[in-house]
C-alpha cells in the first residue's frame, strides 16, 4: 500500500512559479512509476509528468514541455513537480498518482494503470 498527499498548490499569476510536493509514505520500497495529472474544470484529466521511482528519463505532457520538470527525493520520499512560466491554462487541480511496476513495464500516462492518487492540490493562474 502508498499513500500520498499532495502540497504547494496557491494562486499566481500567469508568468510565475510553483513548486508542487508529493509526500509518499507507505510500501515505499518497491518500485513505482510515479506521476502528475491535472484535471481542471470541465475537461478530462491529464498526463503532466512521470517518473519511474528508480531513476530514468522524464516524461512529460506536450502542453507542459520546457516549463516543468519532475523530480523527486529518495531520501524524504517525495516527488516535486517545479511549474515555471505558468500560463491560465495550467490552472487545475494537480494529483499525484503511483503505479506499482517492475523493470519489464514501462511508464505512461495510463490512468487506469495508477492505482494510488492523493487528494489532490489546487493551482489557479490569473492572466
Amino acid at each position: 500500500q502508498l499513500q500520498l498527499a499532495e502540497s504547494g498548490g496557491a494562486s499566481v499569476q500567469a508568468g510565475g512559479s510553483l513548486n508542487l510536493t508529493c509526500s509518499v509514505s507507505g510500501s515505499t520500497w518497491r518500485e513505482y512509476c510515479m506521476a502528475w495529472f491535472r484535471q481542471a474544470p470541465g475537461k478530462e484529466r491529464e498526463g503532466v509528468a512521470l517518473i519511474r521511482s528508480t531513476g530514468g528519463v522524464p516524461t512529460y505532457g506536450d502542453s507542459v514541455k520546457g516549463r516543468f520538470t519532475i523530480s523527486q527525493d529518495s531520501a524524504k520520499n517525495t516527488l516535486h513537480l517545479r511549474m515555471t512560466n505558468l500560463e491560465p491554462g495550467d490552472g487545475a487541480r494537480y494529483y499525484c498518482a503511483a503505479e506499482t511496476t517492475n523493470s519489464l513495464w514501462t511508464c505512461a500516462f495510463d490512468q487506469s494503470r495508477f492505482g494510488y492518487w492523493g487528494q489532490g492540490t489546487q493551482v489557479t493562474v490569473s492572466s
